[in-house]
């Protein structure tokens, strides 16, 4: 069977709106894809500050933003399909939204109403990946690897750098939680600087690394959690940067400091996983982190020893990696397939995640 779908991905780094047209095809259980047409749709100032303030919003405000971003991805899926000539090609819209609350195993939320979706597109739209999931007790988070179970089925290791890095552990029990806040901090960085972010990694390479400042890092209390476990952005925003800021260091030495952090808490999250010895286990890595030459060169140094082959696929891949899972999971959720699995988040049991939202 074959599916064409528009997979849609806010992260929080908020460095824009992800969509990816990609074709789908499933023969007895094997699935693979093609990734046709792809973009990042950069927000403008004002759309960065509206999901970046969007949790101190009123409840009465919220909801209003919800439904209004909800019309603005729509509005970008239109311009997207007459752009690349989509007319009568795609079956389904598959969205992520964008995450503003996330407080397992309570509640989760991620703005863009679905409703709205359709009803600027016409589409059939899948969004609320996560809700099911949580309401039987689970992270909500991660997601994607139900994805790369299907679409990946030799890597031992998946690790996206996104505004948060996540790891998914193959095996017998499919693992994944979330490691450490990455990309949303190196911007907030980047930023104090005038740039948009650190492009390759450049001005952190030119730093020096603060020790103490490392150690206080490893010392958070997140790591000492056991799996499942997500983070919310605010650990990124509220807890880490602040801790950066208030040391008074060079931007450089921070960004140097932090980038080594990364790596270090990666490898730490690996190395329990590691098969055993005679087989070299791989880890796919993707996000926008992948770019980041340094950050890339650190986590090298930092697998060496455990002798984990660090592989990084085509940029397409490594950039829509997770809008391409998005849409997945909305076909999953079509053909009323699970979705989300519990050994990854810690639920009752494995779950058919994603609201389904059909205007005609």
């Amino acid at each position: 069977m074959v599916y064409k779908v528009i997979g849609i991905m806010s992260g929080s780094s908020l460095d824009g709106l992800d969509l990816a047209f990609v074709q789908f095809e499933e023969t007895s259980g094997k699935w693979s894809f093609d990734i046709l047409e792809a973009e990042c749709l950069p927000y403008a100032p004002e759309w960065v500050c509206k999901l970046k303030d969007a949790i101190s919003l009123t409840a009465r405000d919220y909801m209003l933003l919800h439904t209004e971003y909800g019309h603005y991805i729509g509005q970008q899926v239109n311009d997207f399909i007459r752009r690349h000539q989509l007319q009568y090609k795609v079956a389904l819209v598959s969205s992520h939204g964008h995450t503003t609350f996330h407080v397992p195993p309570a509640m989760t939320g991620q703005i863009g109403d679905g409703a709205a979706i359709a009803a600027e597109t016409g589409l059939p739209v899948v969004s609320d990946l996560r809700a099911v999931d949580v309401a039987l007790g689970g992270q909500g988070a991660p997601i994607v690897p139900m994805g790369e179970r299907l679409l990946w089925k030799d890597n031992s290791f998946f690790l996206n750098l996104g505004g948060i890095a996540n790891l998914s552990v193959s095996g017998s029990a499919y693992l994944a939680f979330d490691v450490c806040p990455a990309n949303r901090v190196l911007n907030m960085l980047s930023a104090e600087l005038g740039f948009a972010y650190d492009k390759g990694g450049c001005v952190s390479a030119g730093g020096k690394l603060n020790q103490p400042l490392l150690n206080s890092l490893n010392n958070l209390d997140y790591y000492r959690q056991s799996y499942p476990k997500s983070l919310a952005n605010d650990m990124g925003t509220d807890i880490v940067f602040p801790m950066l800021m208030a040391t008074g260091l060079p931007v450089a030495d921070l960004l140097h400091t932090y980038t080594r952090h990364i790596a270090l808490q990666v490898a730490r999250a690996i190395e329990p996983h590691l098969p055993e010895p005679g087989v070299t286990p791989n880890l796919l890595v993707t996000g926008g982190g992948a770019f980041n030459d340094f950050l890339m060169g650190c986590l090298r140094n930092e697998l060496e020893p455990m002798r984990v082959y660090m592989e990084k696929p085509d940029d397409r891949i490594v950039s829509f990696k997770e809008a391409m899972i998005m849409g997945l999971l909305g076909i999953l959720r079509w053909r009323e397939d699970v979705t989300v699995l519990s050994s990854v988040t810690g639920a009752s049991r494995d779950s058919i995640g994603g609201a389904l939202w059909i205007t005609s």
